[in-house]
């Protein structure tokens, strides 16, 4: 147990760790302040006993209990403000910690791991920390604080009762610890299940338009429902589990408390202890385990911290791309490929390509579906590193740049749109927050948004839902083409950002982007006719390799595929 509090706290940071053990400082006062009772139950009982100045003792007991009451208040609101504080405090700086790690993971972790493991370690993870391990923190550490204070009262009136009430401890913490090590198994199945439940419940609502179209609501439900029975499953073992210990510890501490009782009344019989002592002692009996008790009931969670702990940290211990690059900014902005290779599980998708684009030109990268065209985007904005080869920007390796610094030079407009749940203006502002509203519209109009902003409600403060999910689809790529030219980066990559667009609209923006392609260097995955003629080059791409580098009119007389795929294309 000891040990699983010192990971949590370690994992809590220092600033977090000082709070939780000044709460433990203060937790021992309030232990001795509960203690207290004691002394003050004696003091009454003296007066009873001794027949004489009954009130003096009254008032000295009534003395006790206000210390004990108002000491008790002060240093339970202060602990538990300090407890709370840091374990809240830990779960939200511990996610933007997971948040910033993750934007240095190379992509294809989130491939092959699913939003819903990565968005369970993020919040129901965090929940248990900031919410169960504090309790757990709390309430385990001010059982054994108050139950310890306590026995140094009885030992202060008779070392025999103190021995019985010590040997009772050690008896409760052997259970304790076996039921901790029966835990960890049920405790580790039910946090993996509770993270599977999130997967499938965040699967079945990104995926609800295909489960309905296909009909395969049934189906779908059954996994869902899969997925909540064996978590109730998994809570209800956890729970059998701890049963019998919790059953056992509190035997033990019954037993203990009948042999407390029984002694007092022996010594007193045999004369070694006086009547006093002997009823104080009975009465102390009843004390000495309610905190315990409490400890060994939330003590049973405290494996399931453990791997809340175990989880997080493995998320921040993922491997990260050499991210320990310099400040630079580039003279100029010419992208170099030069015989680069790569592969993701072992299937090789980028296969010796070497290909130059200069600054201030417009590129497009064409072939077929599983060519290899947006993992060679991907590439140049290093959201993966190269197995072999380098890429340099203006004559800089990308690895040499500060992650920060290198995405300073690239916008993205991705085929798959996201836009998060605020405000259309905040979206399109999004990397640049300082932006001004009349540079927001400025920004919209180029990309042929403006008009149908206006029409909206709020205009531009209408908030939009998660995923941009109250808009159509050509209007979200409109707004993500819109964040991009307010980023202002010197290098734009648009991966199909037309695909979505009506040919009036798709013209404009066809139109817009010949503009800005004086003054920036834009990479295009296209297919539409319209986009390719507007384009300084093309590069045709298949199999992972680069088949050909030329205009529109020079591959189509070359290759009749080329052609073909460009037709079927641009059909509406």
């Amino acid at each position: 147990m000891f040990g699983v509090l010192k990971k949590f706290f370690l994992f809590s940071g220092k600033e977090n760790s000082r709070k939780f053990k000044r709460s433990i400082a203060i937790s021992l006062i309030d232990a001795l302040a509960s203690a207290l009772k004691i002394p003050a139950i004696m003091c009454v009982l003296m007066g009873v006993i001794e027949g004489k100045d009954f009130g003096k003792y009254i008032l000295g007991s009534i003395a006790i209990m206000a210390v004990s009451i108002i000491v008790g208040i002060l240093c339970k609101m202060s602990s538990t403000m300090l407890q709370t504080e840091g374990g809240y405090t830990t779960a939200a700086f511990k996610r933007i910690e997971m948040a910033e790690h993750l934007r240095y993971v190379p992509m294809g972790y989130f491939n092959s791991n699913s939003i819903g493991e990565i968005a369970s370690v993020t919040t129901n993870t965090m929940e248990n920390l900031g919410d169960v391990a504090t309790r757990v923190v709390m309430l385990t550490t001010q059982g054994l604080l108050e139950t310890s204070m306590i026995i140094l009262m009885i030992l202060l009136c008779d070392w025999r009762i103190a021995l019985v009430s010590l040997v009772g401890v050690a008896i409760f913490l052997v259970i304790n610890t076996v039921m901790q090590n029966a835990g960890k198994q049920a405790s580790s199945a039910k946090v993996d299940c509770d993270t599977e439940l999130i997967n499938q419940t965040m699967e079945y609502i990104q995926g609800i338009s295909e489960v309905k179209s296909y009909n395969l609501i049934g189906k779908q439900t059954k996994r869902l429902n899969a997925a909540n029975e064996a978590c109730v499953r998994a809570n209800v073992k956890m729970e059998l589990v701890y049963v019998p210990y919790h059953f056992l510890q509190s035997i033990v501490t019954k037993l203990t408390g009948v042999a407390i009782i029984g002694l007092s009344a022996y010594f007193y019989i045999n004369g070694s202890m006086s009547v006093l002592y002997a009823v104080g002692m009975s009465i102390a009996a009843f004390m000495l385990y309610g905190g315990l008790e409490t400890m060994g009931t939330f003590s049973s969670l405290i494996h399931v911290v453990s791997v809340c702990v175990d989880k997080a940290n493995a998320v921040l211990g993922l491997d990260t791309m050499d991210i320990d690059g310099k400040e630079l900014n580039p003279e100029n902005h010419d992208i170099e490929v030069k015989n680069i290779e790569f592969s993701y599980d072992k299937r090789k998708i980028i296969d010796g390509i070497s290909l130059s684009i200069p600054e201030k030109t417009t590129t497009a990268i064409v072939g077929p579906s599983g060519g290899g065209k947006t993992t060679l985007c991907n590439l140049i904005a290093r959201f993966w590193d190269v197995d072999s080869g380098e890429i340099t920007l203006g004559g800089t390796n990308v690895k040499d740049y500060s992650m920060n610094s290198l995405m300073n030079n690239f916008s993205f407009v991705f085929q798959n749109v996201y836009l998060f749940a605020d405000t259309i203006e905040n979206n399109i502002k999004f990397g640049r927050p300082e932006a001004t509203h009349e540079e927001v519209v400025e920004a919209a109009k180029k990309a042929c948004c403006h008009d149908f902003i206006s029409k909206l409600p709020d205009g531009y403060n209408t908030v939009i839902g998660e995923g941009g999910a109250t808009l159509s689809g050509g209007e979200k790529q409109r707004i993500s083409i819109a964040r991009a030219i307010m980023k202002d980066s010197p290098i734009i990559i648009l991966d199909e950002a037309t695909s979505s667009l009506d040919v009036q609209v798709e013209n404009e923006i066809t139109e817009m982007l010949k503009n800005i392609s004086k003054s920036k260097t834009i990479i295009a995955i296209a297919h539409r006719l319209s986009t390719l003629k507007a384009c300084n080059k093309l590069i045709y791409m298949k199999d992972g390799q680069v088949i050909d580098i030329g205009t529109f009119e020079e591959l189509s007389s070359r290759y009749a595929d080329f052609a073909h795929l460009v037709e079927l294309s641009s059909i509406k």
